[in-house]
Order: structure tokens, then C-alpha cells, then sequence
């Protein structure tokens, strides 16, 4: 029989094991404009971790195939993501002890397009850094600014990576002076290009003094083959390209843009790197400053305000589901990411939203479309929970004591459309089609008793979105829908009380959404205020923009 004293330590044991494994994990997002190269950077980063053998991205869009991450036909056909995914690998840096493990690496890939934002949100809402990619020749792009925004005011930190360096662009100090000047964040580079933007060569590592020079590798296919070199002898090879990057290094310290761990984890700077995903330069280096200075996971707050620490037992965020990954199988993953304590496949949870318990039988952990059951888990880690039903983004899972996180928001839609079956002998498959999007968050679903549940009206942020829906509609279920756009630009949350009333407003329709909340759509801004000032009473609040 166990004293009391056996299970104290058995307890201290367990909490010091599940903290050592929650030190090793890197959760992070990359963000950026449309063809910034995400999924590109996403494939060169599982390259270097040996993850995958080749490149899913080549040289050149003729031969270009499509990327690990992106698995949706829509996806491969257009060359964007649309949807996110967690891949997961282990990464050992260079000197370090492999008997150790090396560091868990849970990256999310994320749709680049605008329309896509609110799947972005989401997994802002899961991760513990992000890393910005910004394109050498564009600079801060529109999309790239906003999720700088969501990270800011998530307080994320963020890693600075200047892509595509192997064609022409602008210079450093140039791009440095304009993310300074347009979001008030300070680079911190820690390496620096040796030759111009179109003729990469190397990067001066600031910290060391050497030189790292890469050589091209067929197609970028493989990884690129690095060679270190002494200052002295990097003057000799590289000559004036290497006295200017030397120079701009030195102008750099002056001004103070060294690598200040406390302010980099407050958000004031940001570390910064040259790199080309295409030709797999830098790639390494990115995934080194991931392990040694991105944070850890770390503790959340519930929404009663106590705080769940990574050693307390298990509690889990839903961020994302996703169906029709796998179309042999046709099942439902929804990606959570655990927050505290052991996850052990096949443990039965609380789900916090229904209080009922919710059995973990099928755990994966996920590598674009390939998948293999995951055991075991820790804080930091993306576990995929097949055929769950019952979750719905910002959903929590737990294990006693009770513990629920603040929901995910829902972004203010700007586009409207009604959908509706073809034929209607496939009515039944409509319906369970429109169910399961709906719950998957890819749209907001909302119904009232005039349009009825033939035609319901979907939300968007973007007008995307109603592709990916009867894309998947036709694919997944075999139902050839048609699209039909609303006249209207707005929605404001409103109440049982004004919904009345403002459903005899000329220019609005008042809708109820699926988790309950009361819509008003309204035409155009001229005719909201109008009502506004006419009928002063009446409930019309904002909800969430996608830019805040």
C-alpha cells in the first residue's frame, strides 16, 4: 500500500516531467501576405528538421508541385492556402545532445489570404510566437499588417523573416526603417544578407562575426549545403559585399538593434532574418532562433480568472476543425492545443460547453494530410481529435478541477449570400453538409422562419469563403449548390426585443446565427445610420472586425 508520502513524490515526479517536456515545445504561426511564401517556408522548415526528404515546393511554376500543407484541391489548383494545418517534427540543433530529444516543434500553417482571417484568428489564439514573412521586393503588405495587429494585441512575440532575398528587392536598412516607421516595431536582425537582394550568398551571423555561405541545390529540392567562414577570409572571398553587411552591422549596433531577449518576449523587437524558402537559405536559422528564443508555453487564464499552469492536470483549447482531410475515411478532426497537464490517448475529458465527458480514443498528431496516433502529449502539442462531433472552435476539454477558456470571437462578416440545393431529392445531404461547415466554423450559417432551413444565408468575411463551401459541398457530399448574393454590407448584433422592429426596416432582414446571437444585416452604412438616429433605442452593436 502507497503512504501518503509515495504519492506526494509520485505527484512532484510527474509535474517536473510533464514541465521538462513542456520547456522542449516551440508553438508557432507563420503569417504574412498572399504569396509571401508560407507554405513554401513551412515545407523547407520540415526539410531541415528531416521531416521530409524533398522539397514539396521546386523551382519554377511549371514543374511546381503542390505543398505538404496544403491538401485541398482548391489549394493545389491555386497555389494559396485556404485552410490551416499543424504539422509537428522534432528539431535538434547543431551541437546540440540528441539523447535529450531535441525540441518539439508545433507549427501552424495559415490561410494567407484576407478572406480567410477568421481561420487565421483562430490559430493566433493557439500559439505561443509567430513568425512575419515578409516579401523583399513588397515589404508590409495589407494582410501582413493586420495579423501583426492580432498579434500585438494577443501580446505574441514576433521573429522577423525576410523572404524571397534570392531575387531583386530593396535593401536592409530599407525594410528595417519600414516596419519601424509603419507598425513602431524594431528589427533586430540577427543575421545579414551578404551579397544583394537577387544575389544571395551567405548571411554575416552579427553574433559570431562569420560568414555563412550556402550553395544551390537542384531546384531547391534538398537541403542547401552551408560552409563557415572567418571574417578574414570572408572579406577576401566576398570583398565589398562583405564590407557592407559588416558596416550595416556595425550601423545597427550604434542605434542599439542587438537582440534584447526581455524585449523581443515584450513585443518591442523583433529578431530578423534573411532567407530565401525557395532555396532552403536561412531556413536553418529560423528554426535554431525558434528553439532559442521563442517562448515556451506557458500557463492560461480561465474565464473566471484563476490561472491553469502547464503542471496542472490536462485542459486543452479547440481552435480549428476541419472535415474531408482524409476522403477515404470522411471523418471530423478537430485541432486542440494542449495548455496544462499529460494528455494519454484514450483518457475520457470534460467537455466544459455541454459538461458532458468526451472520450479520446482516436488522437493524431497531424503532418498535412498524413497522420499517425499520438499516445501521449504536452503542453504546446496540436492533437487532432478524430470524429468529435460535439467540439466547436474555442471549445475546452479538461480534467478536474474545471477550467474554461475565454470563447474565440466571431469576425463581423461583410459579405452575404443565400445557398441552396440544386435538386431537391439531395435535400437531406444539404442539410448535413451545411451543418457540419457550419460547425467547422468555414462559415457564420444564419436562418430565420421566411428563408427557412432550404435556403439558409451564409456569412463571410470574405467572398472566398462561398467557394471553399460549395467546393466542398460538391466533393464531400455530392451536392451541386448554387450561390446567390444578398444586398447587404453589415451585420449588428441585436436582440429579441429590436428584432421586431427592425425587421420592418427597409434595407434590413434579421437573422439568427447558430450559437444563438440575433443579426441584423443592414444595406449599406447610410441606412444603419439612419435607423440609428431614427430609432435611437434600438439594439445594433458591432461585432469584432476582422482588423482589430
Amino acid at each position: 500500500m502507497s503512504s501518503s508520502a509515495d504519492v506526494s513524490t509520485s505527484g512532484s515526479t510527474d509535474r517536473r516531467h510533464i514541465a521538462t517536456e513542456a520547456a522542449r515545445r516551440r508553438t508557432f504561426a507563420i503569417i504574412s501576405h498572399p504569396d509571401a511564401g508560407k507554405s513554401t517556408m513551412t515545407e523547407a522548415l520540415a526539410l531541415h528538421a528531416r521531416k521530409i526528404s524533398e522539397a514539396g515546393a521546386i523551382h519554377g511554376k511549371a514543374g511546381r508541385k503542390s505543398t505538404v500543407s496544403d491538401w485541398m484541391e482548391m489549394e493545389k489548383a491555386r497555389g494559396i492556402s485556404v485552410s490551416s494545418t499543424a504539422l509537428q517534427f522534432t528539431y535538434v540543433p547543431d551541437g546540440a545532445d540528441p539523447d535529450t530529444g531535441g525540441a518539439v516543434i508545433n507549427l501552424v500553417d495559415t490561410p494567407g489570404h484576407a478572406d480567410f482571417s477568421e481561420d487565421t484568428y483562430r490559430v493566433l489564439t493557439a500559439v505561443d510566437c509567430a513568425v512575419m514573412l515578409i516579401d523583399a521586393a513588397k515589404g508590409l503588405e495589407p494582410q501582413t499588417l493586420k495579423l501583426f495587429q492580432v498579434c500585438r494585441h494577443r501580446g505574441i512575440p514576433v521573429i522577423t523573416i525576410i523572404n524571397k532575398w534570392d531575387r531583386p528587392g530593396r535593401t536592409p536598412l530599407e525594410l528595417i526603417d519600414e516596419i519601424i516607421d509603419r507598425i513602431g516595431l524594431t528589427p533586430t536582425p540577427l543575421y545579414l544578407p551578404v551579397g544583394i537582394a537577387g544575389d544571395f550568398r551567405g548571411l554575416l551571423d552579427r553574433r559570431s562575426g562569420e560568414y555563412i555561405h550556402f550553395t544551390r541545390t537542384a531546384g531547391g529540392a534538398t537541403i542547401a549545403p552551408e560552409e563557415y567562414v572567418d571574417p578574414e577570409s570572408a572579406a577576401e572571398r566576398e570583398g565589398d559585399d562583405w564590407v557592407a553587411a559588416v558596416e550595416e552591422s556595425a550601423l545597427l549596433s550604434e542605434m542599439g538593434q542587438d537582440h534584447d531577449q526581455e524585449m523581443f518576449l515584450a513585443g518591442q523587437t523583433s529578431p530578423m532574418i534573411f532567407a530565401s524558402a525557395m532555396l532552403n537559405f536561412g531556413v536553418r536559422q529560423l528554426l535554431d532562433a525558434l528553439v532559442a528564443l521563442a517562448p515556451a508555453p506557458k500557463g492560461r487564464e480561465g474565464i473566471d480568472g484563476t490561472m491553469r499552469e502547464v503542471t496542472d492536470p490536462f485542459s486543452a483549447v479547440v481552435f480549428k476543425v476541419q472535415a474531408g482531410m482524409d476522403s477515404a475515411h470522411r471523418d471530423r478532426l478537430a485541432f486542440m492545443r494542449i495548455v496544462s497537464g499529460e494528455f494519454e490517448r484514450g483518457m475520457v475529458v470534460n467537455h466544459a460547453q455541454t459538461g458532458k465527458p468526451f472520450a479520446t480514443k482516436y488522437a493524431q498528431t497531424v503532418f498535412g494530410r498524413d497522420r499517425q496516433t499520438v499516445d501521449t502529449a504536452y503542453p504546446g502539442d496540436v492533437v487532432g481529435l478524430v470524429n468529435a462531433m460535439a467540439l466547436a472552435p474555442g471549445d475546452t476539454l479538461y480534467i478536474d478541477p474545471k477550467v474554461q477558456y475565454p470563447p474565440i470571437p466571431s469576425f463581423a462578416p461583410e459579405h452575404f449570400a443565400v445557398l441552396r440545393a440544386e435538386s431537391a431529392g439531395k435535400y437531406k445531404q444539404f442539410r448535413k453538409a451545411m451543418d457540419q461547415l457550419d460547425s467547422e466554423g468555414v462559415v457564420q450559417v444564419l436562418r430565420n422562419d421566411i428563408r427557412g432551413d432550404a435556403s439558409p444565408v451564409l456569412a463571410a468575411v470574405g467572398p472566398m469563403q462561398f467557394e471553399v463551401v460549395t467546393a466542398r459541398m460538391k466533393t464531400e457530399f455530392g451536392v451541386d449548390t448554387s450561390i446567390q448574393s444578398l444586398p447587404y454590407s453589415l451585420a449588428r448584433r441585436t436582440d429579441a426585443d429590436s428584432a421586431e422592429e427592425l425587421a420592418r426596416q427597409r434595407g434590413v432582414e434579421v437573422f439568427t446565427r447558430t450559437d444563438g446571437a440575433i443579426l441584423a444585416l443592414v444595406s449599406d452604412k447610410w441606412r444603419l445610420q439612419y435607423i440609428e438616429k431614427e430609432s435611437p433605442d434600438l439594439t445594433l452593436e458591432p461585432l469584432v472586425a476582422a482588423a482589430d
